[in-house]
């Protein structure tokens, strides 16, 4: 049967498509091309080690392909599989991008991987698929799918430190049906090795890449490359106590994230961390790390495979960053549309914009945008009374 398999050029694609291969499987290889470093054309580099330079994410040079191409398309050659590149560079830049730089500016924090899942990564491996006559397709994630009840869940990898099941919430059902994910039963030394003992030394020993594969360094340096009018606008706002009372001055809330401790250029006898962003007025509340605990949070855009298991289980459990562990909880639905989620233990550092994603056991059953918390004393206290 013909599978299409997302390579990047890494270890892990690799792996997914000799272990395809030696399962009898017509593997067929699929690279994207979405935003150009120059890091990545360390192989165009002149004599002075210089590389090309990427504005706005296309390198000046359209003849010049960049290293991970270059390596996908040679292991594709080696193992004698079709090889398709996917130039999405300019709608990537429109979307995921211009989200990315929205969101930040917005006081919140995003999760680019979550909406690139969606809207490019699976859709253009399943638009591919359909046109390359691939019933099937897998991608180097690891995570483990299940069929149950008619539904296609998806199951956090065996490997803990390398599960990826956070970022993929957003998968539709559609797609997941016909993924395959080889690579989720797997600890990452066990795939090194595999393509060691397959001849593919140097390919096992490669680095890991980047979380957010279009940040080059600190996601700040970015967003003053990418938004410099933004940057000279929002600099100069003020920290603020829990009271209200003036602190200091900031470098503008898009340049700040809830949670952080480090780099806030002011002195106040104690640790201070970021509480709340209020990009309407430019304002950052600062607090003691004891401020940042809550057993109760609110979330929108909900998504679930189920929504009674997700509403009335009592295994449910949240994870509200991609490393945290999951924390025992439960849903209520608010007439507004959002819904209320409250943990049995507290969590730290509730960051709006970032994905909170619902567990039962290791089945994931569903996932939401953390949305504003502005207004949930009220909540709390109407539901009390």
């Amino acid at each position: 049967m013909r599978i299409l398999v997302a390579m990047s050029g890494g270890v892990d694609s690799s792996a997914v498509c000799l272990l395809l291969q030696e399962q009898g499987y017509e593997v067929v290889g699929m690279t994207m091309r979405v935003w150009d470093l120059p890091r990545q054309f360390a192989h165009a580099a002149n004599a002075n080690g210089t590389l090309p330079a990427c504005p706005q994410g296309q390198v000046a040079d359209a003849t010049l392909e960049p290293d991970f191409i270059l390596s996908a398309r040679t292991l594709a050659e080696r193992l004698g599989i079709e090889h398709h590149v996917v130039d999405v560079r300019t709608e990537f830049r429109d979307t995921v991008v211009r989200y990315f730089l929205d969101e930040y500016e917005a006081g919140r924090t995003p999760n680019p991987c979550v909406l690139c899942n969606r809207a490019f990564k699976f859709r253009l491996l399943a638009e591919l698929a359909d046109r390359l006559g691939c019933p099937l397709m897998a991608t180097g994630h690891y995570v483990q799918t299940q069929e149950q009840d008619g539904h296609t869940y998806l199951l956090m990898g065996d490997d803990v430190r390398k599960d990826q099941s956070y970022f993929l919430w957003r998968v539709p059902q559609e797609v997941l049906g016909r993924m395959r994910f080889p690579l989720g039963t797997m600890e990452k030394p066990a795939v090194r090795a595999y393509l060691d003992s397959r001849g593919f030394a140097l390919r096992a020993r490669q680095a890991e890449s980047m979380e957010v594969c279009f940040v080059e360094n600190d996601y700040r340096d970015f967003l003053r490359q990418q938004r410099p009018e933004m940057a000279a606008r929002v600099n100069g706002g003020s920290y603020v106590d829990t009271g209200g009372k003036r602190l200091g001055t900031h470098q503008g809330v898009p340049f700040y994230t809830i949670g952080q401790r480090k780099g806030l250029g002011i002195a106040l006898g104690q640790p201070a961390y970021v509480l709340r962003l209020n990009a309407e007025k430019n304002t950052i509340v600062l607090g003691s790390e004891a401020d940042l605990t809550t057993q109760h949070l609110l979330v929108e855009s909900l998504e679930c495979v189920c929504q009674k298991e997700l509403l009335e289980n009592e295994q449910l459990t949240v994870r509200i960053r991609y490393h945290s562990q999951p924390v025992a909880c439960r849903i209520q639905a608010l007439d507004d549309g959002r819904h209320l989620v409250s943990t049995n233990e507290s969590v730290s550092a509730v960051s709006p914009g970032q994905s909170a994603v619902f567990y039962i056991g290791r089945r994931l059953v569903g996932g939401a945008i953390i949305a504003s918390q502005r207004g949930i004393g009220g909540i709390l206290c109407a539901m009390h009374n």
